[in-house]
């Protein structure tokens, strides 16, 4: 069975190089990349990770802490978290914390007792005390401080462009429905860029805009549309709202999108190559997953690397929830 040590002779690397090139760790040349991967093929390497572990105190496994499964952009953000993690040869562990401040401190204490190498976390709990520097974290669309790194899609933009879209196709009475964590997080701002949008246009706009988790939705909406009959126009704080929003509006004889247009937020798919149908501000998951798990490794490998902060491009799709542009 061949070893580090036949890879890295064929290879005519040292077997640091090797085990960088395993481990996805940066700073290889894609010259010694090549020739370590076309040994490795050659050879028919296999890693044994339970041995590895043991040497190098590391489990090979990541813990990805989601507030739920059932939410579908949380479901494939883990997909491809995982496809990361696999193409690295790491596992994935993964911790539905229903907002469990004490559930998701468990996972944090794994990292310190070596049972996980870091943590991808999207997380609205009490956490804040818990996550250092030293700590190999990552967060989603959470700034806790600036020495933790976090990945995000442009938010604010998002709101802005969806604005935009509602505004060419004719919107005069303009409205956002969102419930609102008590932890400050970045979706916030796709609020911020709506209103922006709206306000230098010079209409004005209502809202639902309540803590979570929303209650009475059907109600919320009744008194929306009683307080300004005529809105034609809607944007969702994601693409789950408008799913929940539109038989509402049917059931009180509003169409969609003939009478009301609507935009969410997210761009999940139902399957991997259907999209969901409806007009949205789609976020690239896949590259937000790739994003965070390189951040993450980095840190793993270096413990002393400054945090790293990326905020994603996010574009608009169309779909059937409105109206072509006029």
């Amino acid at each position: 069975m061949a070893t580090m040590k036949d890879v890295a002779k064929l290879a005519k690397v040292g077997v640091g190089s090797v085990s960088r090139v395993l481990n996805d760790a940066p700073g290889v040349k894609p010259a010694t990349k090549k020739r370590v991967e076309a040994a490795i093929k050659k050879l028919g390497y296999v890693r044994d990770d339970y041995a590895r572990g043991l040497k190098t105190n590391r489990s090979q496994t990541i813990a990805l802490i989601l507030p739920t499964v059932w939410h579908p952009f949380f479901s494939e953000f883990a997909y491809y978290i995982e496809q990361s993690l696999y193409r690295r040869q790491y596992k994935l562990l993964l911790c539905n914390s229903s907002e469990d401040a004490e559930k998701e401190l468990q996972y944090i204490k794994m990292v310190t007792q070596n049972k996980v190498d870091g943590i991808v976390g999207i997380t609205y709990s009490a956490i804040d005390q818990y996550v250092s520097s030293n700590l190999p974290f990552v967060s989603i669309d959470r700034y806790f401080t600036e020495d933790i790194s976090y990945v995000t899609s442009d938010n604010f933009i998002g709101g802005k462009i969806a604005a935009k879209e509602l505004l060419v196709r004719g919107v005069k009475h303009p409205a956002f429905i969102s419930g609102y964590s008590k932890f400050p997080n970045e979706t916030t701002k796709r609020r911020d860029g709506f209103k922006s949008v709206i306000a230098e246009s010079g209409l004005e706009m209502d809202e639902i805009y309540v803590p979570e988790p929303i209650e009475n939705l059907e109600q919320l909406v009744d008194g929306l549309f009683k307080r300004q009959p005529s809105i034609d126009g809607i944007f969702c704080i994601n693409d789950l709202m408008v799913l929940q929003i539109e038989p509402i509006l049917k059931a009180k004889g509003i169409r969609v999108p003939e009478d009301v247009q609507i935009i969410g937020y997210d761009g999940f798919n139902l399957t991997s190559e259907q999209p969901l149908g409806i007009s949205t501000i789609v976020q690239p998951v896949e590259l937000m997953a790739e994003t965070a798990i390189q951040i993450l490794m980095n840190k793993i490998y270096d413990h002393y690397r400054p945090s790293e902060i990326e905020v994603l491009p996010v574009k608009y799709r169309n779909g059937n929830t409105t109206r072509p542009i006029i």
